[in-house]
């Protein structure tokens, strides 16, 4: 008798990528076998990075994560959540929610979803404490302005981060922005 394997999606724009969502990811790999990051395209939110630049964002971060033995690719999508986790064979949709705002929102598309396809179904996990207040239009808004963004991306994403901002508006020659992560 073969065992099947349990395949999960979790969507998301990652513009850019936050310790949040890895938090969701570390936790969601305790409960499929294989996690498929979906990249959203999502034009619409106007994205600071490219999708292959959210992809490759993703992907770098992945070995310094534990995936307690679950495997996880990373995969751009532009089509509908529904269409994307069926082509993927996913029985699972993985969203993180930080509060009732999020709720409100998830619970409509998951009804929707469940109308799509009452064959996969949308599993909710709550962000970790330390987590709930991180949004990605929160760490940009921050780094743009000059704030410490290091307690809420990794030093690799923060990097990043602050080149792009360095490109849309340069900085001072006397200024210095830290890069390693914060204590």
């Amino acid at each position: 008798m073969s065992v099947r394997k349990r395949i999960g999606v979790y969507p998301g724009t990652f513009d850019p990528i936050t310790n949040g969502h890895f938090d969701i990811i570390q936790r969601a790999t305790l409960v499929v076998d294989h996690l498929i990051v979906g990249v959203a395209r999502n034009a619409g939110k106007g994205p600071l990075f490219s999708t292959d630049e959210r992809v490759e964002m993703v992907r770098d971060e992945l070995p310094h994560i534990s995936t307690h033995g679950a495997t996880v690719e990373v995969r751009a999508f532009d089509s509908l959540l529904m269409h994307f986790a069926v082509e993927m064979g996913a029985q699972v949709i993985i969203r993180g929610l930080r509060a009732v705002s999020d709720f409100e929102y998830e619970f409509q598309m998951a009804g929707m979803n469940h109308r799509l396809n009452p064959q996969v179904e949308t599993l909710f996990l709550m962000a970790s404490d330390r987590h709930q207040f991180i949004s990605s239009r929160f760490v940009k808004e921050i780094g743009r302005l000059g704030g410490d963004i290091r307690p809420f991306v990794s030093p690799r994403v923060a990097k990043r981060l602050l080149s792009r901002f360095a490109q849309e508006m340069p900085l001072p020659a006397d200024t210095t922005l830290p890069l390693q992560a914060a204590p």
